[in-house]
């Protein structure tokens, strides 16, 4: 299996728990502001690296779950930066789902054009190493909030959770190989 083919199987398996949650709850986390939606980005990572860190995993989900999650929170935030905020917070599923695909798309794009560029560089890397690059996109997304989303060199929001996106699917990719 190549990149491409493993990085849209790890997007079916994502894209599948956002639909059925969205089923069970509609879209209830359009209520959320974006530091929500980073806050929970950082929930989740930050869950990975303990279990890493410690060896132990008391609440029993596995890591894959989370990976899986922080994929589908960081589109969420996408989706949030994409729609106005006086918009009807309940999108109907094929809304919801249509907004979920155009913002993989182009994480998919942004990897496969990183993947030609860096050489597939992250099959070399630990993926511990990938989780720390989730949280210190989460840092640097919390210092841009901070700064009300002003920056002077840097990349916006938006690329952090497109990266942020991408790092959790190559965890999963990785993961699965195990």
């Amino acid at each position: 299996m190549n990149t491409q083919q493993e990085f849209s199987q790890q997007i079916a398996h994502c894209r599948e728990i956002f639909e059925k949650k969205t089923r069970d709850y509609g879209t209830s986390w359009r209520i959320l502001r974006l530091p929500s939606l980073t806050d929970q980005i950082l929930i989740k990572a930050n869950r990975i690296r303990s279990i890493e860190e410690s060896g132990e995993n008391r609440v029993g989900d596995d890591c894959r779950g989370e990976f899986a999650a922080i994929v589908n929170y960081a589109v969420m935030a996408l989706i949030q930066l994409q729609l106005p905020s006086d918009k009807d917070k309940e999108l109907p599923l094929e809304e919801a789902l249509a907004l979920y695909d155009t913002n993989i798309q182009a994480a998919t794009q942004l990897m496969l054009d990183k993947n030609h560029d860096y050489g597939e560089a992250w099959r070399q890397m630990r993926i511990s190493s990938m989780v720390d690059l989730i949280l210190m996109k989460l840092k640097r997304i919390k210092q841009i909030e901070d700064n009300n989303g002003r920056t002077i060199i840097s990349e916006g929001v938006d690329a952090n959770y497109t990266d942020i996106i991408n790092y959790a699917l190559f965890c999963l990719i990785r993961t699965s190989e195990d």
